[in-house]
């Protein structure tokens, strides 16, 4: 193996080279001072660049190959900056034009997407055959039909074909147009059944003759949107999503009831109840006509009286047997004996009742009475949604009892405090015995409702505080990193700076002060010297001199006239 390269030393000069090494030079030091600098800031501005990157949202996603053409070429016209998603179905702008852009490009007519409406009728060329203007006045209906519907939020685009049957004069021949409605959904997206009914209903709305019940609806992934409350094998409607909502609605109320008028009693966490309402959304109409029985010609009413009556008259035509002996003249008329009155004075021209004459018809008389016939009808609707019967389930704790010492201990509700439990719920509920409700009210002991509670989660393990403390992070590397290049690159090359600045800013220093250092204390021996020198020079001054003397030594080393002092108090003792 090669031998380990030894370091090199960039202080060492070179053999017989006396010049110090380049980076010592004036010009050394400022190319890597420079060079540092450059370097600090391109990181500062590498940061700030990628703290103030904008962020990047969808302005149109879905679009055609020429709507996409004529979009970026409004944006390059509008100098607005924009790039492609991954799968290139969508173009982002900056988040802060989205809505502008957005604005701008519709003043445009952009994008004018795939569906065209009523535009279409616009470029109709003179001549144009029946059929084909039928032709185009369905696809604008189409159009116009998909773009309504793609205004919806859940729905990304819509695609509408009718079906319009040709009119005809026959009533037997004719038929009723259909339509049908495929929805593309955005991601993640979905769509309720009331969306569902509205877009049905909008479709039948525009189109002459279409029944709701003849538009279907599909998605994107083949699932039958309409009709979804109706089985396609019976035909037999189900509950839809509002009736059970409706139930379920009606059912909450009436727990939220019965759990409100309890819980004063029991406790907030002593009772739990249920409730199952069995609700009819059947609608029935029904007419009925009843007539009674024949009643009396006098209470009822007359609506109508026909009589009529005809008499006996002479007969013009002949009479008898058909023969020689009726076609014979009549004789010669004679008068009637006066002597012999008739018994009964007859009118000339009639017959006696009883009496036929020949050449007369009898009379006739006839009379019809109508009444009016005593009958009810009778039309009855009955109210969708109607409550059939109401079933509710109630539990109630038993009673806790905590003493003195904090011992907990449960007992059962007593029987009177039940029947007043059972009589409020029933209050509560709107029993109704008539219509068959049923109520249950049991007193059992709760499993767990002295458990503690559940431990509240530190904020760091949140998960709610993530996002936040992610962007905190994001803050906190950044300000490392920043601090790491101030102290370890920008410190240490500024320094030499700062100590030239400073020593040009820096005062003129005043004159040192000369110190005298003072003497250390004599010692023990030397007190003692000196006292013994002082003694015998006392012996050999005056009064006078002695006692200048004291002063001039208790002025100048006052530690040994204060020794002396001492001594003398200790021979005294």
């Amino acid at each position: 193996m090669a031998a380990a390269a030894e370091p090199l030393d960039l202080d060492a000069n070179a053999a017989g080279d006396a010049r110090p090494p380049f980076y010592k030079t004036p010009l050394g030091k400022n190319l890597i001072r420079g060079g540092a600098v450059a370097a600090v800031i391109a990181v500062i501005v590498m940061v700030w660049l990628w703290q103030s990157q904008p962020e990047y949202r969808v302005l149109f996603a879905n679009y055609s190959d020429r709507d996409g053409g004529a979009i970026t070429a409004a944006l390059d016209q509008m100098q607005v900056p924009y790039k492609f998603s991954e799968g290139g179905n969508a173009i982002l702008i900056p988040e802060d034009q989205v809505a502008a852009t957005r604005l701008r490009l519709a003043s445009q007519g952009l994008p004018k997407g795939g569906n065209v409406g009523f535009e279409l009728m616009e470029n109709q060329k003179l001549g144009i055959s029946q059929f084909l203007e039928q032709v185009n006045y369905q696809r604008a209906l189409e159009g116009e039909l998909a773009k309504s519907v793609e205004s919806l939020g859940s729905v990304q685009a819509a695609r509408v074909h009718l079906a319009m049957p040709k009119p005809s004069v026959f009533v037997r021949e004719q038929q009723h147009p259909t339509a049908s409605v495929v929805l593309t959904l955005h991601p993640n997206r979905s769509i309720d059944p009331g969306q569902v009914s509205a877009i049905v209903h909008l479709v039948a709305s525009s189109v002459p003759d279409l029944a709701p019940a003849n538009v279907t609806v599909v998605d994107q992934q083949g699932n039958l949107l309409s009709n979804q409350n109706k089985d396609s094998k019976t035909g037999i409607k189900s509950l839809d999503a509002t009736q059970l909502k409706y139930v379920q609605e009606l059912q909450n109320q009436i727990i939220k009831q019965v759990e409100n008028i309890v819980k004063p009693i029991v406790g907030d966490q002593n009772v739990r109840a249920e409730a199952v309402a069995d609700v009819d959304f059947s609608a029935v109409e029904q007419a009925a006509e009843s007539y009674k029985p024949n009643s009396q010609p006098a209470p009822s009413a007359i609506r109508s009286q026909q009589s009529s009556e005809t008499t006996g008259t002479p007969n013009a035509n002949p009479n008898g047997v058909p023969g020689a002996l009726s076609n014979q003249p009549p004789g010669t008329a004679t008068a009637p004996l006066a002597t012999e009155p008739p018994a009964e004075a007859v009118p000339p021209g009639t017959v006696p009742p009883g009496a036929g004459t020949p050449g007369t018809l009898p009379g006739h008389k006839e009379s019809t009475t109508n009444y009016e016939v005593d009958k009810t009808v009778r039309y009855e609707q009955k109210a969708i949604a109607g409550l059939k019967r109401m079933t509710v389930g109630v539990v109630v704790n038993y009673r806790r009892i905590v003493d003195a010492t904090g011992k907990v201990t449960v007992r059962p509700l007593s029987a009177e405090e039940m029947a007043k439990i059972n009589s409020l719920v029933r209050e509560a509920m709107g029993f109704n015995q008539d219509r068959g409700d049923s109520v249950s009210v049991a007193n059992v002991p709760f499993d767990g409702i002295d458990a503690p509670a559940a431990p509240v989660l530190d904020w760091w393990r949140d998960p709610a505080n993530l996002p936040l403390a992610a962007e905190i992070a994001k803050f906190a590397i950044v300000a490392l990193i920043l601090l790491y290049i101030l102290l370890r690159v920008v410190r240490p090359m500024m320094r030499p700076v700062f100590k030239k600045i400073d020593e040009i800013n820096a005062p003129e220093p005043e004159p040192e002060e000369e110190i005298i250092e003072e003497p250390a204390g004599p010692t023990e021996e030397e007190i003692r010297a000196q006292e013994m020198a002082a003694l015998e020079e006392s012996t050999a001054r005056t009064y006078r001199d002695n006692l200048a003397l004291a002063k001039k030594l208790a002025n100048e080393d006052p530690r040994i006239v204060a020794n002396v002092i001492k001594a003398w108090i200790g021979n005294n003792d």
